[in-house]
């Protein structure tokens, strides 16, 4: 295997916390192993960022000419040709990536060759304030609800204002059939209730409210991956925890750090391993 060279690596990515493209480099491969089996497969969308997070970055799908050649590709139709997908299936996938300037790999739900039939159902958890009490009943409720209808739900922290919670499917239903199940579940959710969650896209139009975002389901849209890193002050981690953490408030969607991370996998290990041991057909919303 070719190893990737990281160009650059005294960057300074986060120059609040002087956190440099290498040491990012160096966080990645330490995750790696414990990354690929939430990773793999999956279409990226990789989030961009030359110059650190103090410039504005950028997303790009597709993968041109430029990458190696040893990279998967998977090819997505689009309207007026096709888009160029990186798929990553290794260590090197992911240092590639990283020695793009991607901070934060954005992952499908499906993996190639299945993209039509998802292999998760994502629950993303959008809050327009501060409220950590909010939110908590708000992921809590996402829980038990998923429960009503036998389904072991997982939580992760977004790395930016909120949760993902999520449940592993057994790809037997398309990417339509998932995004009608979560949208009619939001508004249940909605349903139950209307002072704290909202399905309005629009900040305006929220209220106050937390966004249940279930748009993460339809075909080609993407999540923040299991363990990526968030372009924000201190290099918050999408990381995954455990449903005890979020009821006690022990962990909030930007406690565990890139620099944090490695005392938490040596206390825990991967709190997802079981993930996809879990998979279920899709229920029907009550």
């Amino acid at each position: 295997m070719t190893e990737i060279a990281i160009s650059h690596p005294d960057k300074v990515m986060f120059p609040e916390s002087g956190i440099t493209k290498g040491e990012l480099a160096a966080y990645y491969e330490c995750v790696a192993p414990i990354m690929l089996p939430h990773l793999e497969g999956r279409p990226v969308t990789l989030e961009r960022f030359h110059r650190g997070i103090s410039d504005k970055g950028f997303f790009q799908k597709n993968v041109g000419k430029g990458a190696p050649t040893w990279l998967e590709r998977v090819a997505v139709p689009k309207k007026d040709g096709v888009v160029n997908y990186a798929v990553v299936r290794d260590t090197r996938g992911i240092m590639w990536l990283v020695n793009q300037n991607c901070i934060t790999p954005h992952v499908w739900t499906s993996r190639a060759p299945k993209l039509f039939y998802p292999d998760l159902c994502v629950f993303d958890l959008d809050p327009l304030v501060d409220d950590a009490g909010a939110l908590r009943s708000a992921t809590l409720l996402v829980r038990d609800t998923l429960a009503e209808l036998g389904v072991t739900s997982w939580v992760k922290t977004s790395g930016s204002k909120g949760f993902h919670v999520v449940f592993a499917l057994d790809e037997t239903f398309d990417s339509g059939q998932v995004a009608r199940f979560a949208h009619a579940m939001g508004r249940e959710l909605v349903k139950r209730a209307p002072d704290l969650l909202t399905q309005e896209f629009y900040k305006i139009d929220r209220a106050g409210r937390i966004l249940v975002d279930t748009g993460r389901n339809e075909f080609g849209a993407t999540f923040a991956a299991a363990y990526a890193v968030r372009p924000r002050p201190d290099a918050p981690v999408s990381a995954p925890c455990t449903w005890d953490e979020v009821e006690s408030g022990e962990v909030k969607p930007r406690s565990l750090t890139l620099r944090t991370m490695a005392e938490r996998l040596d206390a825990h290990g991967d709190l997802w391993s079981r993930l996809f041991e879990a998979r279920t057909a899709l229920p029907a919303v009550p």
